[in-house]
């Protein structure tokens, strides 16, 4: 038999910093560690650079070979561009892979997500193979961008107390260079940052210390001060930006934090205001669970509230507003949001919380094309 084979293809014009090269990183986790998640991807260090621009694009992973479906009750969370709260934090390791309640004890092959190969429980199983699970889920559609550095992690059971043994695969696209690089930050509490990034707050509290905790991690104590009015305050940012996030931590115990931004020139003498949106973190600590005796039955609300009261919240400046300048003066202005937690219940009052500003540039990511190494992106 004889076969002909014929290659095409063209020149690349655009920018190296247009494309990424294509990772599928795979780890054997084991039975895992109680309390701690499976990290199926942590960029950072990884071929030798600390930082990397990509896009995250999905998972595969088996995740019991003994039919254990319930180590799926753990949650995936994933973390971006030096984060310590979750950009996305689901409700279970089924729902990820598209089913939840197991799949209904089927296995299901869709496009994007499914539950290709497991016996419903280990009675149905033919043989030993029948006893492994898996799933997936592709994000061609709704891919996660990142400038820094990615961390995906997923709970083994509950509260990772389940040790059944997981493979996983992260799939991802990524350059070894920073397309996002941290240029300056606000410390609130801290007299000299204040004063350095002429921070004005008139009807703020005094600052005061919080005793808390992040979703994930241990207690610690920041300083946070809290106005139900306006807050002014400058940051240094890269010229060659491409747009700028501010990233904000908070207090989360109060609620439905809303507030108007403005932005003007940090260099003008006379700051001239031009709205860049609303900055809105939806809910609190305080929450509630609902476990109707019947599926019919009228709900049954138990009000909660969590201790981890430090969160971290990001808003995006767009590029007008940005590009050019190499000061920009911040003003938020807090909104009361009147929502009930429950139906009856009088609206929650609240403040705009602030323990610290950090102020991210988007840029164009540098690296050697001939190495594949990462150059400096903290100096343009």
């Amino acid at each position: 038999m004889v076969l002909d084979a014929e290659i095409r293809y063209e020149p690349f014009d655009d920018q190296p910093s247009t494309v990424g090269y294509f990772h599928a990183t795979y780890r054997d986790q084991g039975a895992g560690v109680l309390d701690m998640d499976h990290v199926l991807l942590d960029t950072r260090g990884l071929e030798g650079s600390e930082d990397w621009s990509g896009s995250f694009i999905g998972t595969s992973f088996t995740f019991t070979d003994n039919a254990e479906l319930r180590t799926l009750e753990g949650d995936p969370r994933f973390f971006f561009d030096d984060a310590r709260s979750p950009q996305a934090h689901g409700t279970g390791t089924e729902e990820w892979g598209g089913g939840g309640d197991y799949w209904g004890g089927q296995t299901v092959t869709l496009p994007f997500v499914g539950h290709p190969v497991g016996a419903p429980t280990p009675g149905d199983a033919l043989d030993s193979n029948d006893l492994v699970h898996s799933a997936y889920r592709f994000l061609l559609a709704d891919l996660f961008p990142f400038g820094k550095n990615a961390r995906i992690q997923l709970e083994h059971g509950g509260v990772n107390d389940m040790f059944e043994r997981y493979r996983t695969i992260a799939y991802w696209y990524g350059l070894p260079a920073a397309s996002l690089v941290k240029s300056d930050e606000l410390h609130i509490g801290d007299a000299a940052s204040e004063q350095a990034h002429h921070y004005l707050s008139p009807e703020a509290t005094p600052a005061q210390v919080l005793t808390s905790s992040y979703e994930l991690g241990p207690e610690e104590a920041q300083f946070v001060r809290y106005t139900r009015g306006t807050s002014e305050f400058t940051l240094t940012i890269r010229p060659d930006n491409q747009g700028v996030m501010v990233r904000r931590v908070l207090d989360y115990g109060m609620p439905h934090q809303r507030a108007l931004v403005s932005v003007a020139d940090g260099e003008a003498s006379e700051p001239m205001w031009e709205q860049a949106g609303t900055w809105y973190l939806a809910g609190s600590t305080t929450f509630y669970h609902s476990f109707p005796t019947g599926e019919l039955a009228p709900p049954s609300p138990v009000i909660l509230t969590s201790k981890r009261r430090f969160r971290e919240d990001e808003f995006l400046v767009p590029r007008r507003l940005t590009q050019g300048r190499k000061l920009v003066r911040i003003r938020v202005k807090f909104e009361q949001v009147d929502r009930p937690l429950l139906p009856g219940l009088p609206p929650p009052q609240s403040a705009w919380s602030e323990i610290s500003y950090a102020v991210y540039c988007w840029v164009e990511p540098q690296f050697n094309l001939t190495t594949a190494t990462s150059m400096d992106a903290s100096d343009p």
